[in-house]
Order: structure tokens, then C-alpha cells, then sequence
């Protein structure tokens, strides 16, 4: 292995033990202490704990180790190698924040109280069971931001922190799908068992933390540059063509067309920009050709000369 190649490796195992760790900062210190329930196994164990008192650590590893096995077998072992060392980082994490922090909160709205009214929340603190008036927005809000980063860096790193996450990956490797959608999308329906606890409130903000988390994860894997794809049908080509290639310095593509109203032939150029290139180019054809057909398309992924580069044979 060469030194950047080594690099690169050391790198991704840092990430790794960064997102488990964030990850259980997460689910011990915001997520669990409001009986939140945001998808995977850790939010099944975070309702085994409310209903039984289970460890979420070892809850969370004997859900994960089937799962692993499936994602190994799947994705690949140096895929797997990596999964592995999340999926056994994770619940170290949570043991060590379980034992020491324990369930207490880290955002509520008020103090500690000694005894439950109809909208407070408790934990065991010991053999003491308190109470504290929660605060759910805004745990909802970190918690989702937490969860985000913590599992957007996992991502990055080509590892998964397990569970249905594996599930999201594997579908994201064939179908191309959002990896932030597949979570949105998996994580909701475990969210719904929160409905055993008896609070209607716990399933509406899992999924709201759900749906941040997701857009976190989109931002950290994807990037903050978002892309457009245009089509545009003008009788000034020469001129947009033009002006994509000199002014604003990009490429694409300019092919031939037949109008189904009339079957006229026209000249449709496609070409991807960023939102900035996006704004100039409009501008231009508005100037140009305000009879102009511009179709714009929201692009979730751009690979190749230009843009992100494409995946060599494995990732």
C-alpha cells in the first residue's frame, strides 16, 4: 500500500471512531432520555430500555450482529472490516456513557423535580427514579444534527454504524437512491414502535429527527454544492452555447430534437451547473431568448470530468 493510500485508510478509521462516538453522545445524552425512538437498532433499543430496563449497548450489539453478517456478505469485507469496527466502537461508546453519564438529560425546561406531573419526563438516577420538564423541539433539533454528522461521517469513511443503515446502503448500492431518502425512509417505520410506550408525541418527533438527520447526512456525504441539470430549447443556440463555454467556462452537450406540435427540428444543448452558474445562465437567456424552453432539474449526484470523480472498483 502506498502512503497516500495509507493515509487515506488511517483517515477513514479517524472518521469512523469520531461518528461512533458521536453517535452515542447522541442516543445516551439526547435521544434516550426523551424516549425517542430515530430508526435503527439503537432506537429499538431505546424502547426495550424504557419498557424492560435493557442496556441500549447490549440491546443494540446482539440486533446488530445478523445484520453485520448480511452487510459483510454484500457490500464487501473491506466494507465489512470497516462496519465492524463501528458496530463494536458504538456500543463500547454508549457502555462507557451509560455507566458514567448515565440517562440524565442535557436539554429540558426546568429543574429536577421530585414528583411526575402529566408532562414531565424521568430517568433512573441510581435507584432514584427523577424527573425533568422536557424540552422536546429543541432535543429534537440536536438530537437530529448529532445523529446527522455522527452518521454522515461514518458514510464518508465507506463504513456504516450498522443496523439499518446496512439496509439503506445495500439498496442505495443498486438503486442509487439518496442515502439521507433510504434512512428517512427505513428509520421511520422502527419509529413508529414508540407507540408502545403510550405517548403519541414520541413517534411525531422521532420522525422529525429522522428527517434532520437525513438532510445532515445528504450535506455531509454529498457536499454543500448543489447542482442543476438544464435542458434548454432556444432559436439563439449559438449564442447560449456560446456563452455556457466562454463565460461561464463549463461543457455540455447539444443534440437534436423534433417538436411534437409542429415537427419542427430544433437543438436542445444539456449542460450541469451550480446554482451561482444557474443564476447567470438564466439571466442570459432571458436576455436572449425570452421565448426560451429551460428545463431544470434538481441533480443529487455529478461524476466525472469537472465534477466528483467517479468511484474506483470497490467503493
Amino acid at each position: 500500500m502506498d502512503k497516500a493510500k495509507f493515509k487515506k485508510e488511517v483517515l477513514s478509521y479517524c472518521l469512523v471512531i469520531l461518528g461512533s462516538m458521536l453517535f452515542a453522545v447522541g442516543d445516551v445524552m439526547f435521544v434516550n432520555p426523551y424516549h425517542l425512538a430515530p430508526g435503527g437498532v439503537y432506537g429499538l433499543a431505546n424502547v426495550f430500555n424504557a419498557l424492560w430496563g435493557w442496556k441500549i449497548s447490549l440491546a443494540g450489539i446482539c440486533m446488530d450482529i445478523p445484520l453485520l453478517i448480511i452487510g459483510t456478505i454484500v457490500l464487501g469485507p473491506r466494507f465489512g472490516v470497516k462496519t465492524i469496527v463501528s458496530v463494536i466502537l458504538i456500543p463500547i461508546f454508549t457502555f462507557v456513557l451509560e455507566s458514567t453519564w448515565g440517562y440524565k438529560p442535557v436539554i429540558y425546561d426546568g429543574e429536577f423535580m421530585s414528583e411526575a406531573t402529566h408532562t414531565a419526563l424521568s430517568f433512573m438516577d441510581g435507584d432514584v427514579e427523577r424527573y425533568f420538564m422536557p424540552d422536546f423541539f429543541l432535543n429534537t433539533v440536536v438530537s437530529g444534527i448529532i445523529y446527522g454528522v455522527a452518521i454522515g461521517v461514518i458514510f464518508r469513511a465507506g463504513a456504516t454504524s450498522g443496523g439499518s443503515d446496512i439496509i439503506s446502503m445495500i439498496v442505495h448500492k443498486y438503486t442509487k437512491i439518496s442515502l439521507g431518502v433510504l434512512v428517512l425512509i427505513v428509520d421511520s417505520c422502527i419509529s413508529l414502535t414508540t407507540l408502545v410506550i403510550g405517548n403519541i408525541r414520541l413517534p411525531i418527533y422521532s420522525i422529525i429527527l429522522i428527517y434532520i438527520e437525513s438532510k445532515i447526512i445528504d450535506l455531509i456525504v454529498e457536499g454543500f454544492t448543489t447542482y442543476k441539470t438544464v435542458f434548454i430549447v432556444t432559436d439563439r443556440i449559438e449564442e447560449v452555447k456560446n456563452f455556457i463555454i466562454n463565460d461561464l467556462e463549463r461543457g455540455g452537450t447539444c443534440f437534436p430534437g423534433i417538436g411534437l406540435y409542429q415537427g419542427q427540428e430544433r437543438r436542445m444543448i444539456y449542460v450541469t451547473l451550480d446554482r451561482t452558474d444557474l443564476v447567470k445562465l438564466k439571466s442570459c437567456i432571458r436576455t436572449l431568448d425570452p421565448h426560451a424552453f429551460v428545463n431544470v432539474i434538481e441533480s443529487s449526484e455529478i461524476m466525472g470530468l469537472g465534477f466528483k470523480a467517479l468511484p474506483q472498483e470497490g467503493e
